[in-house]
């Protein structure tokens, strides 16, 4: 029997077809949230944790920044441990938004 933690409990995950645009368009205008999501387009899959990006930011902040890109469709995140490992969404996002992440995160802030 898998016991999941209360934390893990916590995360919840939008399918990107049912992500508004406004909300996709509001995730990507942030430049940490860019960032973040460069970074995961460079690396495998569940490969990054989020205590392992380089963020200009707090702790606190780089949650909500995560929470957002969460609630946009854009990450997946995931338990292992005491670690929570990320992994972008690419190919259902650019099914729901053809171009768009690309658009964003694949040129210079």
């Amino acid at each position: 029997m898998v016991v999941e933690s209360a934390r893990a409990r916590t995360l919840s995950h939008v399918d990107p077809a049912e992500v508004p645009l406004q909300t996709a368009l509001d995730a990507l205008a942030d430049p940490v949230r860019r960032s973040i999501l460069r970074d995961l387009a460079t690396h495998d899959d569940w490969t990054r944790a989020c205590g392992t990006f380089d963020l200009p930011v707090k702790k606190a902040t780089a949650s909500h920044h995560f929470a957002v890109l969460r609630s946009a469709g854009l990450i997946e995140q995931r338990d292992e441990g005491a670690r929570r490992l990320n992994r972008l969404r690419r190919p259902e996002f650019d099914q729901s938004f053809p171009g768009l992440l690309s658009a964003t995160i694949d040129r210079a802030d």
